[in-house]
């Protein structure tokens, strides 16, 4: 008989003392706001000052949500793919405004000649879809996929306006990055060695299969028809656009043909690599990462170039903000979403960080030396700012700016 969970399993971790207000907000999630399982995480100038779990990673099991629980954090997984970018560009590996063909000849087909890395990364090149379905296949050969993507055709001119590359971006990254690594790895496998493994996070774009099955969260999904009932939650011109199959929103989300976003981490995928898409790891970890780059990404050896194109504000294209896909106020720079009118965190302009499906978020705040991560199973239908992550994160702010106020008091 399965076992359903019925009162949350107990809030466990620290948060410094300072930060007090985030771990009050992170409970309240659980008590007052639905939560099922969750982690957060913080770091400040370099040091963890939040970890916290809780709840239940399965909810129909009852299994509690530990220490070392991870989670498939879906688009969030486009900062960690974007810092493993980073970590490469500060290696030389690549010029932002060089044509992505430069370093991959075979990309030039179909319009594509001219585009470069920069636009490439900041959403701009049209590149939003695939024109056959992906399948295990597919995505496990890397060579094959490398031809599919090369003969797509942007749907609009190149760097003329940005819309959100749902899926397809990080498979772009990857054979950049595959073309441009002395080593010639793919995305996962340069970010495990060059990113995870130096800051000993434990995050992976391609779950290994050594991983044990009882540390991962399952994720609560839904149906895709369900976010017909949660219009108030979504930019209505995206819900209205993907009704219509052809659509330029229909056609970034149904590469992979799933019914249920959370099938993005099932068994036959969750060892795919998908790095706009299906990263699994902890939140601390999330956190580290941008904790990392958030205070100059020494340890990852990103050098001042590099930080600055990281935090310098984004190059908008000529047709504006108006994101094509999510039909909202968006930016990006670098693989990264940057704050806009419709996408509102950190502190400043410098802030970099992606929102994932449901709720889940990570982000740096360079003018706080901040890292920030939410990581959650229950999936809610916000695009930005679920209630549960968003209050987390806002008492993180509280707490901040308190400190201050107190360090001046004093």
């Amino acid at each position: 008989m399965v076992k359903t969970a019925s009162a949350p399993a107990p809030i466990e971790g620290f948060a410094a003392a300072e930060f007090q207000d985030v771990r009050r907000e992170f409970e309240r999630n659980f008590a007052e706001r639905g939560e099922l399982g969750a982690a957060c995480a913080v770091y400040h100038r370099g040091k963890k000052v939040v970890d916290l779990w809780g709840g239940h990673r399965c909810g129909k099991s009852g299994s509690p949500w530990t220490e070392r629980t991870m989670s498939l954090v879906f688009s969030v997984s486009k900062g960690m793919a974007a810092a493993a970018m980073g970590v490469a560009h500060s290696r030389g590996l690549f010029e932002l405004d060089q044509p992505v063909a430069c370093y991959w000849p075979e990309f030039s087909r179909f319009g594509k000649r001219d585009i470069t890395v920069r636009q490439l990364l900041a959403h701009q090149s049209g590149l939003i879809a695939i024109d056959q379905p992906l399948g295990t296949k597919e995505l496990a050969d890397h060579d094959a996929l490398a031809e599919i993507l090369a003969r797509q055709q942007p749907a609009w001119q190149p760097g003329t306006k940005h819309g959100y590359h749902t899926l397809t971006l990080g498979w772009y990254q990857s054979e950049l990055i595959r073309r441009v690594d002395p080593q010639g790895r793919s995305l996962g496998a340069f970010f495990r060695d060059e990113v995870a493994a130096p800051l000993q996070a434990e995050f992976y774009i391609g779950l290994p299969s050594h991983i044990d099955q009882k540390r991962l969260a399952h994720v609560d999904g839904f149906h895709r028809l369900e976010v017909l009932w949660h219009l108030n939650e979504l930019p209505l011109g995206m819900v209205l656009s993907a009704i219509w199959p052809q659509s330029l929103v229909a056609r970034s989300v149904n590469t992979l043909r799933l019914q249920n976003p959370a099938d993005m981490g099932s068994l036959e995928l969750r060892g795919m690599e998908i790095p706009s898409a299906n990263g699994i790891g902890e939140a601390r970890a999330i956190a580290r990462i941008y904790g990392s780059l958030a205070t100059g990404g020494k340890e990852l050896g990103i050098t001042p170039r590099t930080w600055q194109e990281l935090i310098a504000p984004a190059t908008l294209p000529p047709q504006g903000t108006r994101d094509a896909i999510l039909k909202m106020d968006t930016r990006y720079s670098f693989g990264f979403s940057r704050p806009s009118r419709s996408m509102q965190f950190g502190s400043g302009q410098t802030a970099f960080g992606c929102p994932g499906a449901g709720g889940s978020f990570g982000m740096g705040d360079p003018d706080e030396q901040l890292g920030f991560a939410y990581v959650t199973n229950k999936m809610g239908f916000r695009i930005f700012d679920e209630v549960r992550e968003k209050a987390v994160r806002d008492a993180c702010y509280r707490c901040l700016h308190a400190t201050r106020s107190g360090r001046r008091a004093a």
